[in-house]
């Protein structure tokens, strides 16, 4: 078993194209994990294993892979840089420990870059940052910096700097050792370091002071030495940029070319030399599940075993579980129980995971990442624990989709094969969601974007074998209340011969929108409720809700508080309970009304200047709100929130509207009434 000190569990994030997988591929390739570096332009990368990755160029799935480092062991996730794949990201940031940020050096800090910074920020997990693509034309490393510690608190602490741009990228000045990096060799597999040359020491004094600077802001010790020009080992200023940075107060900035294969030992190194190891976390939170009391799990191999599942390759015979693994030793063939069903399983295989392939191991132990098969009624965001120390940690959440799409099959025969796939979907990706359409009854697949549906029908087919016909896209809308409402249902019925009953009061109000759909809360102060009831009680209120509004659209921001629940200790059962909890959703709706909502959508659209005025005309009927336009270089950003039902064919337009210049990335940011 690795020792704990040596995991670094990272998640590769960053905005499309901006060179994840490229940088990733270089991992593999120098650990010796791989002979061949793959290449996304050939379609022989290792990590983009799916055929619709390789076909389109993107990453689509995160897929993971352990790799072994000197003598560290890298549990390392590529996640997907579009937006519509963001529940990828998400649920990758949830167990990992800290995060290599990649960033283009030609478009500097685009939107999704921020997106995932913001969402690292949200679970607390440290981050490095590398400046890729400096051989390319328009490159600035500098510019680039700026972008960092403009968007993100001036928290941008270069170790790197590049000698030279585009084509001139000739190698990398190491700040903190003064030293000139080069690199030779097949796939420039060797890294050369030799004394710094007097060319560069005005560049290289200037960078260090900064540098000195930005840790003595946090180091009192640093601060010292600096002010008495007293020299300062290098082990001393390693060890307290990796302390601010765990502390996420700096950024080490590194910099390089994955296609060029410089910089990417270094930031393997960088990886090692500042980012956590499973030790340096804090606790992590859970509750009992038996008390609803808060639990700390510290990452010890001596404490029970605990877990999350935080992703599921689905497949028609046996799915594949990712799982992160926060105390104890799992085994092979160990008995563990899923704490949200309460069922016991068995840990039949233990997989060390590598992209597409696996190699069975006997048994893992806290922080490693690793995959299970076998097991039954599971899903993502369940904790498995051992059966004497039931705990559960906090779910991962995921946005609602956005936009719905009618899929049929072709032939009547796959009906049922298709009724299949979809499950299959839906199940390792909890974006997905399949509903029937209430006025047609078909089958409507519901995502986060154009793409997202696109690249899951395409599965069907090519990895499913099951032709369709679809429709085309159309706007996923929610309702939500007009106004608050109480409600008292009596639930009286006959089972056979079994009277049955339940007496529940509920409130319900609109909220304002935030993260979570729904606001789910037991005010019930009446004495010995089982907790059975009670659980049965919300998860009626939760389905319940989704189930739609006045005019058929799924509910959304709203609250919802169990008031009062009345029960026989020999007639009531959790059907009842959840039966009367429905019947009130049924009474109430009539009474508070409901609203249609429409998804905004938060667009940038990157364009030559000379081609602002002509976008914008396109915008301006289509109820686009423009709040800025920036000046990136010879480029303008333009921001604006539009509602997603006026952008559907906008990825076409704008090469005519832009002269094949422009790009734009667009991503959920709420809803607003829609109009009538």
């Amino acid at each position: 078993m690795q020792d704990i000190e040596k995991i670094r569990n990272l998640s590769i994030i960053a905005h499309i194209d901006a060179g994840k997988t490229s940088t990733t591929e270089g991992f593999l390739y120098y650990s010796g994990l791989t002979h061949r570096y793959g290449n996304i332009d050939d379609g022989t990368t290792v990590m983009d294993f799916l055929p619709e990755e390789r076909a389109r160029g993107i990453t689509i799935a995160a897929a993971a892979a352990s790799i072994p480092w000197k003598d560290y062991m890298f549990h390392l996730i590529d996640t997907p840089g579009h937006i519509d794949f963001t529940a990828e990201v998400e649920r990758s940031l949830r167990v990992i420990d800290g995060a290599a940020v990649i960033f283009s050096a030609v478009e500097g800090v685009e939107a999704q870059s921020e997106k995932v910074w913001r969402q690292a920020d949200n679970y607390s997990v440290p981050k490095i940052a590398f400046v890729n693509k400096m051989d390319r034309i328009g490159a600035s490393f500098e510019r680039t910096v700026e972008q960092i510690n403009s968007k993100f608190d001036n928290c941008a602490a270069p170790i790197y700097l590049p000698d030279g741009a585009e084509n001139t990228f000739n190698g990398i000045i190491d700040v903190i050792s003064k030293e000139y990096v080069s690199f030779a060799g097949e796939r420039n597999a060797e890294v050369i370091r030799k004394p710094l040359p007097a060319e560069y020491e005005s560049q290289w004094s200037e960078a260090y002071e900064t540098l000195l600077n930005k840790i003595g802001d946090y180091s009192d010790e640093i601060a010292e030495l600096f002010l008495n020009e007293e020299e300062i080992p290098r082990d001393k200023l390693v060890a307290e940029l990796r302390r601010l940075t765990i502390e996420r107060k700096l950024v080490p900035i590194l910099v390089g070319s994955a296609k060029k294969n410089m910089g990417i030992q270094l930031l393997a190194d960088a990886v090692i030399d500042f980012l956590p190891s499973p030790l340096d976390i804090p606790d992590h939170n859970a509750f009992n599940v038996k008390t609803d009391e808060p639990v700390s799990v510290p990452c010890d191999a001596k404490k029970p075993f605990s877990g999350l599942i935080f992703k599921v390759n689905a497949s028609t015979t046996a799915d594949l579980f990712y799982i992160r693994i926060y105390s104890g030793v799992l085994k092979a063939n160990e008995n563990i129980v899923n704490s949200r069903t309460g069922e016991k399983i068995r840990s039949r295989q233990l997989f060390k995971i590598y992209a597409k392939s696996t190699e069975t191991i006997e048994e893992a132990g806290p922080g490693d990442i690793v995959g299970m098969a076998g097991l039954k009624n599971c899903g993502i965001g369940d904790t498995l624990c051992d059966p004497k120390h039931l705990i559960a940690f906090e779910k991962i959440t995921f946005p609602e989709p956005v936009i719905s799409m009618v899929v049929e099959p072709k032939f009547s025969k796959d009906k049922d094969k298709l009724d299949e796939v979809l499950d299959l979907l839906c199940r390792e990706d909890q974006t997905l969601r399949r509903s029937t359409a209430e006025d047609t009854g078909q089958r409507l697949l519901s995502g986060m974007g154009e793409l997202h549906l696109e690249v899951s029908l395409k599965r069907v087919a090519t990895d499913f074998n099951v032709e369709i016909r679809q429709g085309e896209p159309r706007v996923a809308y929610r309702e939500t209340l007009k106004s608050a409402c109480t409600e008292h249902v009596v639930f009286e019925r006959m089972m056979g011969d079994t009277p049955i009953y339940a007496e529940v009061t509920c409130d319900f109000a609109p909220i304002s929108a935030g993260d979570a759909a729904f606001d789910i809360k037991n005010a019930v102060k009446t004495p010995n409720v089982p907790k059975a009831f009670i659980a049965a009680a919300e998860r009626a209120l939760q389905d319940g809700l989704r189930t739609g509004g006045l005019s058929g659209y799924p509910l959304i921001y709203v609250a919802a508080t169990l008031v009062d629940l009345k029960f026989s200790a020999d007639n009531t059962t959790e059907g009842a309970v959840a039966g009367a909890v429905l019947e009130c959703i049924d009474k109430m709706l009539p009474k508070a009304g409901t609203v249609i909502l429409e998804p905004l959508m938060h667009l940038e659209i990157l364009t030559p200047e000379d081609t602002v005025g002509e976008i914008s005309m396109y915008l301006q009927p289509r109820r686009a709100i423009i709040s800025d336009i920036e000046t990136l270089g010879s480029m303008k950003k333009i921001i604006c929130q539009v509602p997603l039902a006026e952008m559907f064919g906008f990825g076409k337009a704008l090469p005519r509207l832009s002269g094949g210049r422009g790009s734009f990335s667009m991503e959920p940011s709420g809803y607003q009434e829609k109009l009538k």
